[in-house]
Formats: C-alpha cells, structure tokens, sequence
C-alpha cells in the first residue's frame, strides 16, 4: 500500500494589508511555524506543505488554483491568522476541488495577561477572522471539515490525520480503475448499481472484462514463477497434507498458483485497484479463486464478490484510509447468526475470500469442497479474524443518490472452534446492540456484504463521506431505532429537493 507521507496537505493562511508590512512578516513566520509542527507531528500520517500567505483575490485564486493542479496535493488547511474579508476568497473557494479543512486556532495558547495590547489583538485575530471565513464557506455550502483548538494539541493533530486519511482515500478513487470479471451475480440487487453515475460522483471507473481474457494470463504463466510461488506458500502458510509435496490435491495448489500469478499480470498490466468476480462466470478456470483473491486483497488491492463494484471501490478507499495502523481493512459478508439472548454475535465470512490482514495468528492454507459454481475444489486460506474495537461499512445506490452506511462494532474470537467451517471467518456485536444494530441496519438498507475495518473509526467514514458529498449514517451506541427512522426519513425530504 501507498506510504501515506508522499500525499501532502497544504497550509494555506489568509491575512489582508490592513495591518502593514511588519504584521504581515509576523503571520508568515506564525504560519510556517505552525505548519512544520504539523508536519512533524507523529500523528499525523500526510505531508504538511508550508505555502506563502494570501492577503488579496488573485493570491487567494492562485494558491487553490495551484493546489487543485498539484498531483500530490490531496487537500487544503485554511486558517485565518488575522481578519480576512471572506469576499477576497469566493473566486478561489469556486474552482476548489481538493477536500478543506477548516483550522480554527490561534498562534498564541494563553492570552499574555501583563502584556496583551491593540497591536497583539490585532495581529492575533482567529477568534473572529476564522469566523469571516466561516461563514463564507457555510454561504457557499463548501464541503469542510472545522477543527478547534492550539496547533500543539495532539488531539488537533489526531483530527488533522483523521481527516488526512479520507482526504487519501478519496484521492486514491480519482482516476482510479477497478475491473468487473464477468458481470453481476443474476437477480441481485444491492450488489448492482450505476456505474455512469459512480464515475460522475466519485471518479472512479467500472468495467467487465472477460473471463477468457483472465484465463490467457493464467495459462501463460511461466514455470519459474510457478515454482517460487508454490514456495512462497510453503514457507508462509501451514499447509494441509493433501497440498503437501506428494499430497493428494498437489495439483489444486498449483492450479490455485496459477490463478494467482495470472490475475496479478492481468490487474498490474492494466493499472487496476481492485476487482470483482462472481461464481456463476468461471469459464476456462479450474477453480474460484480463493487464495489469491485474499492475497492479492493483502497486498492492497480491493476486492468484492459477485460483482459488487461499489464494495469493492470502498474497500480499496479503506485499506488506504488505515495504511500504516494496526489492523487491517477487509471484505465481509453477514454470514449467520448466534442469537444466544446473553450474547448475541454476527458470524462474518465469505465462500473464500476473506483478507489475512485482519488476523495476526498462524494461518492455514486448506482445499475444500465449495458445493457452490460447479468448478474444482478452490484453495483458501483458513483463520480467524482478531478481536477489538471495528466497524462495517456499505455503499448503496438509493436512485437519486449513494448513501454510505457505517455501523460500529466489538469484535470477538469464535467462542468456539469450528472444525467443520473451512473458511477464515470474524465475530463481531453490532452497536449498540444486536437487535437494534441489525433492525437499523435493514431500514438503511444496507448491504450484506461491507468492507470490514480494524482501525478505521466512523469519523474516518464520515469525513469521506463529506469530501464524496453522499449521505453517511451511522449505528453506532447511541443508535435508536426511532432516531434512525426519523433520520432516514430527513434525509428522504433533503435528498427530494436537493438531488444533486
């Protein structure tokens, strides 16, 4: 995955010539102070960029203008050190197109008690120069996210990465391309949606590509690469004996390898972030690919099944979101249900494909009969998922708009083994509790697969969801279900009148 330090932020400081030649010096020398705080700050995962400070309409234009155009530029931090009349920035704020964060703070902690005169108050005008801002940005309903307090403050610098993420993650969509082989599992709806639509909002690209064409790559793999595959499997996994050396389903390792190396060659050559497949379109494959696709997931590429695009988009969103956390950002699926009364769980799985990042145990590399799309018995990798604060996360296509739909969660280690359940597999408790977690869930409409994350959080998702400008709801523990439903129903009203 993408080493989050090559995307930069720039600190971007509004004053005006009001105050003289000398004031002004000052407010450069407080803006790049507090930039290469930022920018040094272990909290925060991005590159914080120092730029000159704006103090008229055309230095305004051209900072956002140049920013706009920067490829690594993936967002603004304004700030306003003194008063800046809000109508010198309506021409930029227009063009602008990379996410805004809004700093609300002040170069000075503490008002100097003994010292404080007209000179320092009118040098040190956040308080109220921010506020000029503010409400130009809410006149112009620019998407932002406002943060408060000293630059030092971690938790500032906590917010700052928070946003810094999705502002990645949403950089990563830009341009981005993601390839569908075979097209939408039959009769489905949640999986399918508008593609056009998807490219126009968030900008990225869908397209089927054919399963024969996949099938060319696999059947040209070379013999070497083969070899050092199989043994990369050997040395990382503990194989069961039937895919042992001399075992009997050798041959269905190999297949597996061979899925592997050529959906990479396929993926890598044509510049994709991700893909989907479905088991109804396997045509000259010997098998589902089980292995690789968890792989190729662990690697950084985005994956959903039966042709789920927009799961898999966000997928690939999130793993960029989390890059450098502990924990990892995966595919899932509601599976089945233990409704103990005392202790009520989601068993989360797929048929095969459930990423290896989300367990830090010994992992199991096994073939299985799928009962499932007619093919040879697919190889996967067997674990189970680790405990801890997470979420899931969905995005659905409601016809007049997307809505992103996050629901925290506690997960959990199967409370027992499952000898008979040859797939890796997560526990989780739904906020704020079962019944209510997944009744809230249904009304939203959200789909039975997400994207599953050990250490995104929901302000993450809804940061995202601002920069995408879609509707985000959230179950989370102060979820009702009165309190969703009259939500969903507002949202039905805003959406109705303001459809784009």
């Amino acid at each position: 995955m993408k080493n989050l330090k090559e995307n930069e932020v720039w600190f971007i400081t509004g004053s005006q010539h009001l105050y003289g030649p000398e004031a002004l010096q000052q407010v450069a020398e407080h803006a790049q102070i507090i930039a290469e705080e930022l920018n040094k700050s272990e909290k925060i995962s991005v590159t914080t960029v120092f730029k000159p400070i704006v103090t008229t309409t055309e230095e305004i234009y051209a900072a956002i203008q140049e920013a706009n155009n920067a490829p690594n530029c993936i967002g603004v931090i304004t700030w306003m050190h003194t008063f800046s009349p809000a109508k010198m920035w309506i021409n930029g704020l227009k063009i602008l197109q990379k996410p805004m964060l809004h700093l609300h703070t002040q170069y000075n902690q503490d008002i100097p008690w003994n010292s404080i005169d007209m000179d320092f108050m009118n040098l040190n005008q956040s308080a109220h120069g921010d506020r000029e801002f503010g409400f130009m940005t809410a006149r112009m309903k620019v998407k932002r996210k406002v943060v408060v307090g000293h630059w030092k403050d971690e938790e500032v610098h906590s917010q700052i990465d928070v946003w810094a993420r999705a502002a990645s993650g949403w950089h990563d969509w830009q341009g981005a391309k993601f390839a569908r082989f075979g097209d939408n599992m039959r009769f489905v709806a949640v999986t399918d949606g508008d593609k056009v639509e998807a490219e126009l909002k968030f900008g990225f690209s869908v397209n089927t590509y054919a399963v024969g064409d996949l099938v060319a790559k696999i059947e040209a793999v070379s013999e070497g690469d083969l070899k050092a595959l199989i043994e990369e499997y050997e040395a990382t996994y503990t194989l069961s004996e039937e895919l042992q050396a001399n075992g009997a389903k050798r041959q269905s390792l190999i297949d597996a390898a061979k899925i592997e190396l050529g959906m990479r060659a396929f993926l890598e050559e044509g510049g994709f972030k991700g893909f989907s497949n479905t088991f109804e379109d396997l045509y000259g494959m010997k098998q589902l690919p089980g292995i690789a696709t968890q792989r190729l997931m662990a690697d950084g590429y985005a994956y959903a099944g039966e042709g789920d695009w927009k799961t898999a988009a966000l997928v690939r969103a999130m793993k960029v979101m989390g890059s450098g956390l502990e924990g990892g950002n995966a595919f899932m699926e509601d599976y089945t249900y233990h409704f103990d009364p005392n202790n009520s769980l989601v068993l989360g799985s797929h048929m095969l494909e459930v990423d290896p990042t989300l367990t830090t145990e010994k992992i199991s590399c096994e073939v299985h009969p799928l009962g499932i799309g007619g093919k040879e018995d697919p190889v996967r990798l067997v674990f189970n998922g680790a405990g801890g604060n997470g979420l899931n996360a969905s995005i659905v296509d409601m016809g007049n708009r997307f809505r992103l739909i996050v629901n925290d969660v506690e997960a959990v280690k199967p409370l027992k083994d499952l000898p008979n359940l040859p797939v890796a597999r997560v526990m989780w408790k739904p906020m704020p509790d079962m019944k209510t977690g997944c009744a809230a869930w249904i009304l939203a409409g959200g789909a039975h697969h997400t994207c599953f994350s050990q250490n995104l959080t929901s302000e993450h998702l809804n940061d995202f969801a601002v920069m995408a400008g879609i509707e985000s709801v959230n179950i989370d523990k102060e979820t009702t279900l009165r309190g969703i439903q009259n939500e969903l129903r507002w949202s039905d009203a805003y959406y109705h009148f303001n459809d784009k």
